[in-house]
């Protein structure tokens, strides 16, 4: 699997999408992206739901015209919010109902709701409504909510289709870290048939051998010939292992939000730039990097 193609562009595999959780990646502007090479960022069903609505972001012609970017974009369904805002939520057969984190008002998210949002959003790739069971839940509980993810997952499509087929629709694989309940949520999505799959419920605090375990363990099971992407995971090194697992897409909030506070990638490890040993020292973060922050500061 070479590339996607979206009627924004084409996105060019692996690929890392910044995150733009509520129509912006933080801090950076979208002129920036471009000359960053970014072929595609994230937005998040959920929190765009909540404000400013995707209603009024269809009065602006869908979210590329809202925030002013001209590639693919990937919206996430609000599944993940099932799992992070667990106490402000009750899931039922029909969807999640919310407490709004922002005034306390209540929503519904059904896997209805999910898809009709997202198709007001005009995303290129839309994401299934799952839920993301914790990572120290019990075998029990993990196999109920891979039920009722498989139930969503099916509900999910029929809207989408009922929608006109916008975009392109992602299944999302859960299974908490049970390798049998992943191998049998992979084969349930194949049943129902997807245009690309997800790895959900990984990087939600679970011990890194754990997660490498089950992307090991999937690894020969994922089909061929469809793109495959990995959420919320953005560590250098855990890409790399996972692309040599068949995985070619990615997301996370770890470059942004860790150059907001002053953290720092190089070739010889990470560095916190707000430490005192770095106060007065005129080289650049990298002596051998050409980008921007290494040739001018």
């Amino acid at each position: 699997m070479r590339s996607i193609s979206t009627r924004h562009g084409d996105i060019e595999l692996p690929v890392f999408m910044p995150v733009g959780t509520k129509g912006t990646v933080k801090a950076v502007p979208p002129d920036m992206l471009h000359k960053l090479e970014v072929s595609v960022i994230l937005g998040n069903t959920y929190h765009l739901f909540l404000r400013p609505g995707h209603k009024l972001i269809t009065e602006f012609g869908g979210l590329h015209d809202f925030m002013g970017w001209n590639r693919p974009i990937l919206t996430d369904s609000g599944g993940y919010q099932v799992f992070s805002l667990a106490r402000l939520r009750k899931i039922t057969e029909e969807g999640v109902c919310f407490r709004s984190h922002i005034d306390g008002s209540k929503h519904l998210i059904t896997p209805e709701i999910s898809m009709q949002v997202q198709d007001a959003l005009s995303a290129d790739i839309r994401m299934v409504f799952d839920e993301c069971p914790p990572c120290d839940a019990d075998y029990s509980y993990v196999r109920k909510s891979l039920e009722l993810t498989a139930r969503w997952a099916v509900r999910s499509k029929k809207e989408w289709e009922r929608l006109g087929k916008g975009g392109s629709l992602f299944g999302i694989i859960q299974g908490g870290m049970h390798s049998r309940l992943r191998k049998e949520s992979l084969d349930r999505l194949l049943d129902t048939g997807f245009d690309g799959y997800a790895i959900g419920g990984l990087s939600v605090g679970e011990p890194k051998p754990d997660m490498y375990r089950i992307l090991n363990d999937l690894s020969s099971h994922l089909p061929s010939g469809k793109p495959v992407y990995l959420m919320g995971v953005g560590e250098p090194e855990d890409i790399l292992f996972a692309v040599k697992n068949g995985v070619h897409m990615f997301d996370c909030v770890i470059p942004t939000r860790n150059a907001r506070n002053g953290t720092l990638y190089t070739f010889n490890g990470r560095i916190s730039i707000k430490r005192s040993c770095f106060f007065s020292d005129k080289k650049p973060v990298e002596e051998t990097c050409d980008c921007y922050t290494c040739r001018n500061f």
